[in-house]
Protein backbone atom coordinates (compact mmCIF):
# COMPACT_ATOMS: atom_id res chain seq x y z
CA UNK A 1 0.00 0.00 0.00
CA UNK A 2 1.43 3.58 -0.58
CA UNK A 3 2.01 5.37 1.72
CA UNK A 4 0.70 8.95 2.77
CA UNK A 5 4.11 10.60 1.26
CA UNK A 6 3.91 8.26 -1.85
CA UNK A 7 -0.09 9.60 -2.37
CA UNK A 8 1.01 12.87 -2.74
CA UNK A 9 3.76 12.71 -4.72
CA UNK A 10 2.05 10.74 -7.14
CA UNK A 11 -0.97 13.54 -7.49
CA UNK A 12 2.08 15.87 -8.13
CA UNK A 13 3.69 13.29 -10.30
CA UNK A 14 0.31 12.76 -12.59
CA UNK A 15 -0.76 16.65 -12.85
CA UNK A 16 2.91 17.10 -14.10
CA UNK A 17 2.49 14.32 -16.54
CA UNK A 18 -0.60 15.25 -17.91
CA UNK A 19 0.68 18.91 -18.48
CA UNK A 20 4.41 19.21 -19.31
CA UNK A 21 5.55 15.54 -19.84
CA UNK A 22 8.74 15.64 -21.67
CA UNK A 23 9.83 18.74 -19.95
CA UNK A 24 9.34 16.88 -16.43
CA UNK A 25 11.22 14.22 -17.14
CA UNK A 26 13.96 16.62 -18.55
CA UNK A 27 13.57 18.20 -15.38
CA UNK A 28 14.12 15.07 -13.50
CA UNK A 29 17.11 13.64 -15.27
CA UNK A 30 18.93 17.30 -14.92
CA UNK A 31 18.84 16.78 -11.08
CA UNK A 32 20.65 13.22 -11.85
CA UNK A 33 23.97 12.58 -11.22
CA UNK A 34 25.87 12.04 -14.39
CA UNK A 35 26.52 8.38 -14.66
CA UNK A 36 23.65 6.48 -15.93
CA UNK A 37 24.27 3.76 -13.39
CA UNK A 38 24.05 5.72 -10.63
CA UNK A 39 20.58 6.04 -10.78
CA UNK A 40 19.51 3.06 -11.54
CA UNK A 41 18.35 2.20 -8.33
CA UNK A 42 17.37 6.25 -7.69
CA UNK A 43 14.15 4.89 -6.75
CA UNK A 44 12.31 8.45 -6.36
CA UNK A 45 13.14 9.03 -10.06
CA UNK A 46 11.52 5.63 -11.21
CA UNK A 47 8.89 6.68 -9.19
CA UNK A 48 8.09 9.40 -11.03
CA UNK A 49 8.75 7.67 -14.62
CA UNK A 50 5.88 5.65 -13.86
CA UNK A 51 3.79 8.15 -13.48
CA UNK A 52 4.09 8.64 -17.15
CA UNK A 53 1.69 5.84 -17.93
CA UNK A 54 -1.57 4.56 -17.37
CA UNK A 55 -1.77 0.80 -16.03
CA UNK A 56 -3.52 -1.66 -14.71
CA UNK A 57 -1.35 -2.06 -11.60
CA UNK A 58 -3.87 -4.84 -10.21
CA UNK A 59 -1.42 -7.13 -12.20
CA UNK A 60 2.36 -7.53 -12.68
CA UNK A 61 2.79 -7.01 -16.59
CA UNK A 62 6.04 -9.19 -17.36
CA UNK A 63 5.85 -9.52 -21.23
CA UNK A 64 6.43 -6.18 -22.39
CA UNK A 65 9.16 -8.11 -24.95
CA UNK A 66 5.76 -9.13 -26.62
CA UNK A 67 4.02 -5.49 -26.82
CA UNK A 68 4.55 -2.82 -24.28
CA UNK A 69 2.57 0.11 -23.10
CA UNK A 70 2.74 3.54 -24.63
CA UNK A 71 3.52 6.52 -21.84
CA UNK A 72 0.64 8.80 -21.43
CA UNK A 73 1.88 11.67 -24.00
CA UNK A 74 2.30 8.81 -26.74
CA UNK A 75 -1.77 7.66 -26.44
CA UNK A 76 -2.78 11.27 -26.11
CA UNK A 77 -0.41 12.46 -29.53
CA UNK A 78 -2.31 9.54 -30.96
CA UNK A 79 -5.50 10.35 -29.82
CA UNK A 80 -5.15 14.25 -30.67
CA UNK A 81 -4.40 13.21 -34.26
CA UNK A 82 -7.14 10.03 -35.08
CA UNK A 83 -9.41 13.00 -34.06
CA UNK A 84 -7.94 15.62 -35.87
CA UNK A 85 -7.86 12.71 -38.88
CA UNK A 86 -11.92 11.73 -38.65
CA UNK A 87 -12.96 15.60 -39.12
CA UNK A 88 -12.24 15.12 -42.41
CA UNK A 89 -9.95 12.06 -43.40
CA UNK A 90 -9.11 12.69 -47.06
CA UNK A 91 -8.26 16.29 -46.33
CA UNK A 92 -6.29 16.02 -42.89
CA UNK A 93 -5.13 13.05 -42.74
CA UNK A 94 -3.70 13.52 -46.49
CA UNK A 95 -2.43 17.15 -46.36
CA UNK A 96 -1.56 17.92 -42.97
CA UNK A 97 -0.95 14.75 -41.07
CA UNK A 98 0.70 12.40 -43.51
CA UNK A 99 3.88 14.57 -44.55
CA UNK A 100 4.65 14.78 -40.63
CA UNK A 101 6.09 10.78 -41.35
CA UNK A 102 9.17 12.61 -42.85
CA UNK A 103 9.88 14.37 -39.07
CA UNK A 104 9.63 11.05 -37.75
CA UNK A 105 11.38 9.42 -40.53
CA UNK A 106 15.01 11.94 -39.55
CA UNK A 107 14.47 11.41 -36.38
CA UNK A 108 14.32 7.48 -36.13
CA UNK A 109 17.69 8.19 -38.39
CA UNK A 110 19.67 10.04 -35.90
CA UNK A 111 18.61 7.97 -33.60
CA UNK A 112 20.03 4.48 -35.77
CA UNK A 113 22.77 6.46 -36.87
CA UNK A 114 21.52 6.57 -40.79
CA UNK A 115 20.94 8.78 -43.27
CA UNK A 116 16.96 9.83 -43.60
CA UNK A 117 16.49 8.14 -47.10
CA UNK A 118 17.62 5.44 -45.39
CA UNK A 119 14.63 4.71 -42.92
CA UNK A 120 11.51 3.04 -44.31
CA UNK A 121 8.08 3.84 -41.56
CA UNK A 122 6.88 0.36 -41.43
CA UNK A 123 4.02 -1.67 -39.17
CA UNK A 124 6.32 -4.28 -36.64
CA UNK A 125 9.42 -6.09 -37.35
CA UNK A 126 7.95 -8.61 -39.57
CA UNK A 127 6.84 -6.36 -42.33
CA UNK A 128 10.62 -4.90 -42.39
CA UNK A 129 11.99 -8.08 -42.36
CA UNK A 130 9.92 -9.64 -44.86
CA UNK A 131 10.09 -7.19 -47.27
CA UNK A 132 14.12 -7.99 -47.24
CA UNK A 133 13.47 -11.72 -47.21
CA UNK A 134 10.74 -11.84 -49.92
CA UNK A 135 12.52 -8.54 -51.77
CA UNK A 136 15.70 -10.35 -52.78
CA UNK A 137 16.05 -11.82 -55.89
CA UNK A 138 16.97 -15.52 -55.27
CA UNK A 139 17.04 -19.08 -58.10
CA UNK A 140 15.93 -22.32 -57.42
CA UNK A 141 19.19 -24.01 -54.71
CA UNK A 142 19.93 -20.88 -53.42
CA UNK A 143 20.44 -20.83 -49.85
CA UNK A 144 19.29 -18.88 -46.50
CA UNK A 145 20.95 -19.49 -43.75
CA UNK A 146 19.91 -18.62 -40.12
CA UNK A 147 19.80 -19.71 -36.69
CA UNK A 148 17.72 -22.05 -34.27
CA UNK A 149 16.92 -18.82 -32.22
CA UNK A 150 15.47 -16.82 -34.85
CA UNK A 151 11.85 -15.72 -34.91
CA UNK A 152 8.77 -18.61 -36.22
CA UNK A 153 7.08 -15.96 -38.57
CA UNK A 154 10.31 -15.23 -40.43
CA UNK A 155 11.40 -18.71 -40.53
CA UNK A 156 8.22 -19.02 -42.04
CA UNK A 157 8.50 -16.77 -44.32
CA UNK A 158 11.82 -18.45 -46.15
CA UNK A 159 10.37 -21.91 -45.78
CA UNK A 160 7.05 -19.77 -47.89
CA UNK A 161 10.43 -19.15 -50.46
CA UNK A 162 11.26 -22.77 -50.52
CA UNK A 163 7.91 -23.93 -51.46
CA UNK A 164 7.09 -21.12 -53.98
CA UNK A 165 10.90 -20.18 -55.41
CA UNK A 166 12.87 -23.34 -54.59
CA UNK A 167 15.26 -21.97 -52.34
CA UNK A 168 16.73 -23.77 -48.82
CA UNK A 169 16.61 -23.17 -45.76
CA UNK A 170 19.90 -23.52 -43.74
CA UNK A 171 19.41 -23.39 -40.13
CA UNK A 172 22.40 -23.41 -37.42
CA UNK A 173 22.48 -24.91 -33.93
CA UNK A 174 22.96 -22.46 -31.23
CA UNK A 175 23.63 -22.79 -27.62
CA UNK A 176 21.43 -21.47 -25.31
CA UNK A 177 23.66 -20.07 -22.92
CA UNK A 178 27.24 -19.53 -25.10
CA UNK A 179 30.62 -18.99 -23.23
CA UNK A 180 31.76 -16.78 -25.73
CA UNK A 181 31.11 -15.09 -29.01
CA UNK A 182 32.82 -17.63 -31.13
CA UNK A 183 30.14 -20.03 -30.22
CA UNK A 184 27.70 -17.81 -31.82
CA UNK A 185 29.49 -16.89 -34.99
CA UNK A 186 31.86 -20.58 -35.92
CA UNK A 187 27.99 -22.36 -36.41
CA UNK A 188 27.03 -19.53 -38.93
CA UNK A 189 30.59 -19.79 -40.44
CA UNK A 190 30.39 -23.45 -40.50
CA UNK A 191 27.59 -23.46 -42.74
CA UNK A 192 28.21 -20.69 -45.61
CA UNK A 193 28.45 -22.71 -48.70
CA UNK A 194 29.06 -21.91 -52.64
CA UNK A 195 25.04 -21.47 -52.63
CA UNK A 196 24.41 -19.20 -49.60
CA UNK A 197 22.82 -16.25 -51.05
CA UNK A 198 21.56 -14.19 -47.40
CA UNK A 199 22.06 -14.44 -43.96
CA UNK A 200 19.00 -13.65 -41.57
CA UNK A 201 20.46 -12.76 -37.59
CA UNK A 202 18.72 -11.68 -34.55
CA UNK A 203 20.12 -8.64 -32.85
CA UNK A 204 18.38 -10.00 -29.71
CA UNK A 205 17.07 -13.28 -29.99
CA UNK A 206 13.02 -13.32 -28.56
CA UNK A 207 13.70 -16.34 -27.01
CA UNK A 208 16.53 -15.49 -24.30
CA UNK A 209 17.65 -12.32 -24.70
CA UNK A 210 20.60 -13.49 -26.59
CA UNK A 211 22.44 -10.42 -27.69
CA UNK A 212 24.15 -11.87 -30.98
CA UNK A 213 27.94 -10.49 -32.07
CA UNK A 214 26.51 -8.65 -34.92
CA UNK A 215 29.27 -6.92 -36.01
CA UNK A 216 31.84 -9.90 -35.82
CA UNK A 217 28.79 -11.73 -38.47
CA UNK A 218 28.12 -8.73 -40.53
CA UNK A 219 31.83 -8.61 -41.31
CA UNK A 220 31.37 -12.62 -41.73
CA UNK A 221 28.58 -11.97 -44.48
CA UNK A 222 30.95 -9.17 -45.91
CA UNK A 223 34.06 -11.45 -46.34
CA UNK A 224 31.87 -13.83 -48.57
CA UNK A 225 29.81 -11.33 -50.36
CA UNK A 226 26.75 -12.49 -48.62
CA UNK A 227 23.82 -10.01 -47.30
CA UNK A 228 23.00 -9.93 -43.64
CA UNK A 229 19.81 -8.88 -42.60
CA UNK A 230 19.16 -8.21 -38.75
CA UNK A 231 16.17 -8.47 -36.89
CA UNK A 232 15.92 -6.21 -34.60
CA UNK A 233 12.51 -6.44 -32.92
CA UNK A 234 13.69 -6.77 -29.34
CA UNK A 235 17.12 -4.43 -29.60
CA UNK A 236 15.67 -0.77 -30.64
CA UNK A 237 15.54 0.86 -26.84
CA UNK A 238 16.28 -1.73 -25.05
CA UNK A 239 20.24 -0.54 -24.90
CA UNK A 240 22.56 1.99 -26.93
CA UNK A 241 23.79 1.17 -30.27
CA UNK A 242 23.89 2.43 -33.61
CA UNK A 243 24.27 1.38 -37.39
CA UNK A 244 27.88 1.71 -37.67
CA UNK A 245 28.37 -0.07 -35.12
CA UNK A 246 26.40 -3.07 -36.34
CA UNK A 247 28.17 -2.90 -39.76
CA UNK A 248 24.38 -3.92 -41.07
CA UNK A 249 23.08 -3.07 -44.55
CA UNK A 250 19.80 -4.30 -43.40
CA UNK A 251 18.01 -4.01 -40.07
CA UNK A 252 14.09 -4.47 -39.40
CA UNK A 253 12.75 -3.47 -35.80
CA UNK A 254 9.14 -3.28 -34.11
CA UNK A 255 8.82 0.36 -32.07
CA UNK A 256 6.25 -1.27 -29.85
CA UNK A 257 8.38 -2.75 -27.43
CA UNK A 258 11.58 -0.97 -26.17
CA UNK A 259 10.47 2.22 -27.49
CA UNK A 260 6.80 2.07 -26.15
CA UNK A 261 5.78 3.50 -29.20
CA UNK A 262 2.04 2.54 -30.98
CA UNK A 263 1.05 -1.01 -31.27
CA UNK A 264 1.65 -1.47 -35.30
CA UNK A 265 4.90 0.92 -35.99
CA UNK A 266 8.35 -0.02 -36.95
CA UNK A 267 10.97 0.60 -39.52
CA UNK A 268 13.06 -0.67 -42.02
CA UNK A 269 16.83 0.00 -42.66
CA UNK A 270 18.73 -0.47 -45.93
CA UNK A 271 21.76 0.48 -46.68
CA UNK A 272 20.72 4.13 -49.42
CA UNK A 273 23.31 2.05 -52.32
CA UNK A 274 21.28 -1.16 -51.73
CA UNK A 275 17.74 -0.21 -52.01
CA UNK A 276 17.02 -0.84 -55.55
CA UNK A 277 18.08 -4.50 -54.87
CA UNK A 278 15.02 -5.06 -52.77
CA UNK A 279 11.54 -5.36 -54.12
CA UNK A 280 9.00 -3.72 -52.22
CA UNK A 281 6.58 -6.31 -50.06
CA UNK A 282 3.61 -4.74 -52.28
CA UNK A 283 3.72 -2.84 -55.73
CA UNK A 284 5.66 0.57 -56.05
CA UNK A 285 6.11 2.71 -59.56
CA UNK A 286 9.71 1.72 -61.03
CA UNK A 287 10.36 5.91 -60.11
CA UNK A 288 10.43 4.78 -56.43
CA UNK A 289 13.25 1.81 -57.23
CA UNK A 290 15.80 3.84 -55.62
CA UNK A 291 13.41 5.44 -52.81
CA UNK A 292 13.07 4.41 -49.63
CA UNK A 293 9.60 5.12 -49.57
CA UNK A 294 8.82 2.21 -52.19
CA UNK A 295 8.73 0.15 -48.95
CA UNK A 296 5.79 2.36 -47.08
CA UNK A 297 3.33 1.76 -50.26
CA UNK A 298 1.10 -0.09 -48.64
CA UNK A 299 -2.11 1.61 -49.58
CA UNK A 300 -4.47 4.08 -47.08
CA UNK A 301 -3.57 3.71 -43.14
CA UNK A 302 -3.45 5.92 -40.23
CA UNK A 303 -1.22 8.65 -39.90
CA UNK A 304 -1.88 9.14 -36.33
CA UNK A 305 0.33 5.87 -35.69
CA UNK A 306 3.51 6.72 -37.03
CA UNK A 307 3.53 10.53 -36.08
CA UNK A 308 3.21 9.61 -31.99
CA UNK A 309 6.52 7.94 -32.94
CA UNK A 310 8.11 10.92 -32.18
CA UNK A 311 6.87 11.74 -28.93
CA UNK A 312 7.94 8.11 -27.93
CA UNK A 313 11.25 8.96 -29.20
CA UNK A 314 11.40 12.28 -26.83
CA UNK A 315 10.66 10.27 -23.73
CA UNK A 316 13.06 7.37 -24.87
CA UNK A 317 15.76 10.32 -25.35
CA UNK A 318 14.96 12.25 -22.97
CA UNK A 319 15.24 9.58 -20.07
CA UNK A 320 18.14 8.05 -22.48
CA UNK A 321 19.10 4.69 -23.32
CA UNK A 322 22.31 3.94 -21.34
CA UNK A 323 20.50 4.72 -18.44
CA UNK A 324 17.31 2.76 -19.63
CA UNK A 325 19.49 0.16 -19.80
CA UNK A 326 21.05 0.46 -16.05
CA UNK A 327 17.32 -0.02 -14.53
CA UNK A 328 17.36 -2.94 -16.77
CA UNK A 329 20.24 -4.70 -15.72
CA UNK A 330 19.30 -3.68 -12.00
CA UNK A 331 15.99 -5.05 -11.90
CA UNK A 332 17.15 -7.97 -13.72
CA UNK A 333 19.65 -8.80 -11.31
CA UNK A 334 17.48 -8.00 -8.61
CA UNK A 335 15.27 -11.31 -9.05
CA UNK A 336 17.88 -13.46 -10.41
CA UNK A 337 20.36 -12.83 -7.90
CA UNK A 338 17.54 -14.67 -5.49
CA UNK A 339 16.87 -17.61 -7.54
CA UNK A 340 20.17 -18.19 -9.16
CA UNK A 341 21.55 -20.11 -5.91
CA UNK A 342 18.62 -22.20 -6.10
CA UNK A 343 19.05 -26.11 -7.05
CA UNK A 344 16.53 -26.58 -9.23
CA UNK A 345 16.30 -23.07 -11.04
CA UNK A 346 17.68 -23.08 -14.58
CA UNK A 347 18.10 -19.73 -16.54
CA UNK A 348 18.50 -20.43 -20.55
CA UNK A 349 19.65 -16.94 -20.53
CA UNK A 350 23.00 -16.29 -19.70
CA UNK A 351 23.71 -13.13 -17.21
CA UNK A 352 26.69 -12.57 -18.45
CA UNK A 353 26.26 -8.44 -19.68
CA UNK A 354 27.79 -8.91 -22.82
CA UNK A 355 25.19 -11.44 -23.95
CA UNK A 356 21.46 -10.38 -22.34
CA UNK A 357 20.46 -7.66 -21.21
CA UNK A 358 16.40 -6.70 -20.03
CA UNK A 359 15.50 -9.88 -21.97
CA UNK A 360 15.79 -13.08 -19.49
CA UNK A 361 14.55 -16.87 -19.99
CA UNK A 362 14.30 -18.96 -16.93
CA UNK A 363 12.22 -22.13 -15.99
CA UNK A 364 12.41 -24.91 -12.76
CA UNK A 365 12.89 -28.19 -13.16
CA UNK A 366 9.88 -30.55 -12.51
CA UNK A 367 7.50 -27.59 -13.19
CA UNK A 368 6.08 -27.49 -16.81
CA UNK A 369 6.71 -23.74 -18.51
CA UNK A 370 3.27 -23.73 -19.11
CA UNK A 371 1.93 -24.65 -15.95
CA UNK A 372 4.54 -22.31 -14.30
CA UNK A 373 3.33 -19.23 -16.40
CA UNK A 374 -0.49 -20.58 -15.78
CA UNK A 375 0.24 -20.67 -11.40
CA UNK A 376 2.37 -17.08 -12.04
CA UNK A 377 -0.96 -15.50 -12.90
CA UNK A 378 -3.54 -17.62 -11.24
CA UNK A 379 -2.06 -16.77 -8.18
CA UNK A 380 0.54 -13.84 -7.78
CA UNK A 381 -1.16 -11.53 -10.75
CA UNK A 382 2.31 -12.26 -12.74
CA UNK A 383 1.86 -12.21 -16.31
CA UNK A 384 4.83 -13.78 -18.11
CA UNK A 385 5.32 -15.93 -21.27
CA UNK A 386 5.99 -19.12 -21.58
CA UNK A 387 8.93 -20.68 -24.22
CA UNK A 388 9.22 -23.69 -25.51
CA UNK A 389 11.78 -23.78 -28.32
CA UNK A 390 14.61 -25.66 -28.50
CA UNK A 391 16.83 -25.62 -27.23
CA UNK A 392 15.68 -22.62 -24.89
CA UNK A 393 12.59 -23.57 -22.44
CA UNK A 394 10.94 -21.52 -19.88
CA UNK A 395 9.52 -18.18 -18.86
CA UNK A 396 10.14 -15.36 -20.88
CA UNK A 397 10.77 -12.12 -18.65
CA UNK A 398 11.13 -8.78 -19.52
CA UNK A 399 10.25 -5.42 -17.01
CA UNK A 400 10.08 -1.76 -18.83
CA UNK A 401 10.95 1.21 -17.12
CA UNK A 402 7.17 1.63 -15.61
CA UNK A 403 8.51 -1.58 -13.67
CA UNK A 404 8.42 -1.44 -9.69
CA UNK A 405 10.90 -3.00 -7.72
CA UNK A 406 8.09 -3.66 -5.46
CA UNK A 407 6.51 -5.90 -9.14
CA UNK A 408 10.13 -7.79 -9.47
CA UNK A 409 9.89 -8.73 -5.87
CA UNK A 410 6.44 -9.83 -6.02
CA UNK A 411 7.35 -12.41 -9.03
CA UNK A 412 10.73 -13.49 -6.86
CA UNK A 413 8.64 -14.21 -4.16
CA UNK A 414 6.42 -16.33 -5.99
CA UNK A 415 9.38 -17.78 -7.85
CA UNK A 416 11.66 -18.70 -4.93
CA UNK A 417 7.87 -20.37 -3.73
CA UNK A 418 7.55 -22.63 -6.46
CA UNK A 419 10.96 -23.83 -6.87
CA UNK A 420 11.09 -24.87 -2.97
CA UNK A 421 7.66 -25.60 -2.02
CA UNK A 422 5.94 -26.29 -5.79
CA UNK A 423 2.85 -24.96 -7.42
CA UNK A 424 0.74 -27.70 -6.68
Amino acid sequence: MLSRRELLTAGFAVAAFRNDTLDHVERLVAGLRSRPDFSADDEDFWFQIQQAFTLDRNFVNLNNGGCSPSPRIVQETMRRQLEISNQAPSYFMWRNLEPEVESVRARLAKAFGCGAEEIAITRNASESLETCLFGMDLKPGDEILTTVLDYPRMIETIRQRERRDGVKLVQAPMPAVPRSARELVAPLEERIGPRTRLILVSHVSFLNGQIFPVRAITDLGRKHGIPVVVDGAHAFAQFPFDRDGLGCDFYGTSLHKWLMAPIGTGFLYVRQKRIPEIWSLMASPETLKADIRKFEEIGTHPAANHNAIGEALAFHETIGAARKEARFRYLRKRWTDRLAELPNVRFATSLDPKFSCGLTTVGIEGIATADLASWLFAKHAVFVVGIGTDPVHGIRVTPNVYTTVQEIDRFADAMVTAATKGIG
